[in-house]
């Protein structure tokens, strides 16, 4: 009996790594049109698609959750050939989250002081699933998020990592950790 059990959880954890390694998730479509975006540092392409999706009025704000303190936004609009006055005017930059959860709970404050009711999630593919529950964990069901992936090519090491913290979370969250 026991050995059957273990089996069936072995099967379920092995189907559930294909499913999250196989079914990564996509770009959401250039044209849907967001209150907010929100930009999770970390991966590359993420702010820049961020930018770009501001730049062609797809949201009427963007934060970038978890950049690095010593960024200004003149260096940020340099370096991802945006207009200063873009950065200036519509992009705030958030300083105090160093991880997925501090991430969801910038971007909540962030997003109720703007009364922002829908917004696009912009991180990379594999980071989406555990991005995205943290951020609707805290959030609530009052706020439409769009997932925006930018697509890699992540290696198995970083699938099997990023697999295992998702289930960690979704494991943790409901017990109150």
């Amino acid at each position: 009996m026991i050995a059957r059990v273990v089996a069936a959880v072995v099967l379920v954890w092995l189907l559930g790594f294909a499913w999250f390694a196989l079914l990564q998730p996509g770009p959401a479509p250039d044209t849907a049109v967001t209150d907010a975006i929100v930009v999770v540092t970390g991966g590359p392409g993420r702010v820049q698609r961020g930018l770009d999706l501001l730049a062609a009025g797809r949201a009427r704000r963007l934060l970038v959750s978890g950049a690095d303190r010593r960024v200004r936004p003149a260096d940020l609009a340099a370096v991802n050939h945006v207009s200063e006055r873009l950065v200036a005017e519509r992009v705030d930059l958030g300083h105090e989250a160093v991880d997925t959860r501090s991430n969801a709970e910038e971007t909540a404050g962030w997003l109720a002081r703007h009364r922002f009711r829908t917004l696009r999630l912009v991180t990379t593919d594999w980071h989406m699933a555990r991005a995205r529950f943290e951020l609707h964990r805290v959030i609530g069901p009052g706020v439409t998020i769009l997932p925006d992936a930018v697509r890699s090519e992540p290696g198995f090491t970083m699938l099997f990592k990023e697999y295992h913290k998702y289930l960690l979370r979704r494991i943790a969250a409901p017990l109150g950790w």
